[in-house]
């Protein structure tokens, strides 16, 4: 991996460990997804038109079923995680779904791309995955959940955010590999396969918000301030790993982003009073040096 792809991702970790902590600390569900893509189309349209005015109009049917398939999965990741954040800890559901991830869009990359990767590499990616373990609660984890009595509600919350991690980092792994594909081999621009993916999220998203108009309008008004923050941050983050799979691996640069992992056990862990902090900052370490073997 380059330099300038190396920085492009560790750039991208930082700041998609914020805007976790901003949805987290919203609470919110596909209301707010919704809403976060709403605000994300205004803001970033003079982007949108400014790249793709004279790019879009020669797109064909097989850059718009993978711009669609694209908008699909980052919804269903979005209100995923959104849903584990309301159920469980950020450094549980964050580190689980990070951490799966990885492990997914890197053989699919090395399966269906035809990427290769050395045995550091793969050494790095063990490094990332024994930092999430840890990150996640270590054994503490497994043994809350192995446990047939305790304090109930946290082994169910436990549960929970696993489970929505897992689920979360499925479809992480996909749109990944997706999105690795669409902007290396169809030659896509990363600002305008997220930006136009946007407007297919939103329509994925809507009927939910007119199941309860009330409840969507009251949610608006109190989350309205971490939307803005998501739409504002969040692009930014994935269009720099986007830019990064130009230039490099997807097998490398799907683990390296997990980076965002120690700024969140850092970050969040003081932002959101979530304990453990000792052993998440070992993970941290492990998935740092994980990183950079990757980079290597």
């Amino acid at each position: 991996m380059s330099h300038f792809a190396f920085f492009l991702v560790i750039l991208a970790g930082f700041i998609h460990a914020m805007w976790n902590i901003a949805a987290k600390k919203a609470g919110g569900d596909a209301r707010f997804a919704c809403l976060s893509n709403l605000i994300l189309m205004v803001v970033w349209a003079p982007v949108g038109i400014y790249f793709g005015w004279d790019v879009v109009p020669d797109w064909g049917w097989k850059e718009w079923s993978f711009i669609v398939a694209s908008g699909v999965l980052h919804g269903l990741y979005f209100v995923t995680l959104l849903r584990g954040y309301r159920k469980s800890e950020l450094t549980v559901v964050y580190p689980m779904a990070r951490g799966f991830a990885p492990l997914i869009s890197s053989f699919a990359a090395l399966f269906l791309l035809g990427e290769q990767i050395s045995l550091f590499g793969v050494l790095g990616i063990l490094a990332v995955v024994g930092g999430v373990f840890l990150i996640a609660g270590g054994p503490k984890i497994f043994r809350a959940v192995l446990a047939g009595s305790g304090a109930e509600s946290q082994r169910k919350r436990i549960h929970k955010g696993i489970y929505y991690g897992l689920l979360t980092g499925i479809f992480i792994a996909a749109y990944t590999v997706l999105d690795g594909y669409a902007v290396k081999v169809l030659l896509l621009a990363p600002v305008l396969l997220y930006y136009f993916c946007n407007f297919f999220q939103v329509a994925f998203l809507l009927p939910a918000l007119w199941r309860n108009q009330y409840s969507t309008i009251v949610s608006w008004r109190s989350q309205w301030k971490y939307a803005l923050i998501v739409a504002v941050v969040s692009p930014i983050s994935y269009v720099l790993v986007l830019y990064a799979m130009q230039i490099a691996p997807l097998s490398h640069v799907a683990p390296a982003r997990e980076v965002s992992m120690l700024f969140a056990a850092l970050i969040g862990g003081r932002l959101l009073g979530e304990g453990d902090r000792v052993i998440r900052i070992v993970g941290a370490v492990f998935i740092a040096g994980g990183v950079i073997a990757l980079g290597i």
